[in-house]
């Protein structure tokens, strides 16, 4: 026995080059619909910013040596995944349909910085018998 459980995740983080924080407020709620939250001042004193939309919180933080993650990535369980699919295309942003995971319908887009986001819905189970 370990003596703790794990309950959720309480956020991601994300890097991001000094100065793109309005970049990452257009996308994340501007195209996302997330809402900013206020840093603690401490924190805000390095910039970036923090979104919540739902229960994901996205944590984004300036590193000076910034690049894009391509591989590593969140993923965003969503309803209407088609939804999504159709407001990021409307908006400039690749979607990248993906079918190999079993039960889900999943795809890959990227922030507007190139960092690689994975969004999925379960498949609505069959009611076949």
């Amino acid at each position: 026995m370990t003596g703790f459980t794990f309950e959720r995740l309480d956020h991601v983080q994300l890097d991001i080059p000094a100065g793109a924080e309005d970049e990452c407020r257009a996308f994340w709620s501007g195209v996302l619909g997330m809402t900013e939250l206020e840093k603690p001042p401490v924190l805000a004193a390095r910039g970036g910013c923090w979104f919540r939309g739902g229960g994901v919180e996205v944590h984004l933080g300036v590193t000076p040596d910034f690049r894009p993650s391509r591989k590593g990535h969140p993923g965003i369980l969503v309803n209407s995944l088609d939804a999504l699919a159709e407001r990021l295309a409307a908006h400039g942003h690749e979607v990248l349909w993906d079918d190999n995971l079993p039960g889900h319908r999943r795809f890959h887009s990227a922030d507007t910085l190139g960092n690689r986001l994975e969004f999925l819905e379960p498949r609505a189970a069959s009611t076949e018998a």
